[in-house]
Parts: C-alpha cells; sequence; structure tokens
C-alpha cells in the first residue's frame, strides 16, 4: 500500500493566498533587517506573485518588520532573492 505524504501549505504574507511550502520564498525579520530564514526565530512566507508587486509587498513587509524604511527593505530583499535564485 502506498503512503500519502500531504505536502505542507504556507500563507503568502503580502496577498494571504495558500500555496506549497516548497513554491514561497521564506525570510526573516531580525533587528529590522531582512535576511534568508536559516532555521531559528520567525519567519514569513513571500510568493512569486507578491514579489513581482513592489506596492504590496513594501506594506506588507513594514508590517513584519515593524519599521518605515522602505528603501532598505527592498534593497534588502532583492539581494536575497537574488542571491537565493543564484543557487
Amino acid at each position: 500500500m502506498a503512503k500519502i505524504i500531504n505536502k505542507p501549505i504556507r500563507m503568502c504574507v503580502a496577498c494571504r493566498e495558500r500555496y506549497s511550502q516548497d513554491t514561497l520564498f521564506r525570510i526573516i525579520c531580525s533587528d529590522g533587517e531582512l535576511k534568508l530564514f536559516k532555521g531559528i526565530g520567525r519567519s514569513f512566507y513571500l510568493c512569486d506573485i507578491c514579489i513581482n508587486n513592489e506596492k504590496k509587498l513594501i506594506k506588507s513587509l513594514m508590517r513584519q518588520c515593524r519599521t518605515s524604511d522602505k528603501n532598505k527593505l527592498m534593497n534588502r530583499l532583492k539581494e536575497i532573492i537574488t542571491d537565493d535564485r543564484k543557487s
């Protein structure tokens, strides 16, 4: 008899849509700075669609990190995404 394996479903913080966990970016905000999740701390997920929608993304990042520095958040997120896609 074959085992049925359920894939974890997670929610994007920007659009509130639910996706399979392996299709989302997992990010952590530590001390007001965005970082790729390494296994420790409280993280959140972003989908590919919202990463390309800057207006919606800025609002949700400011809410998650509790900061108002839009440029710093967006620059760091772009660095994280390009580094992750290279590897």
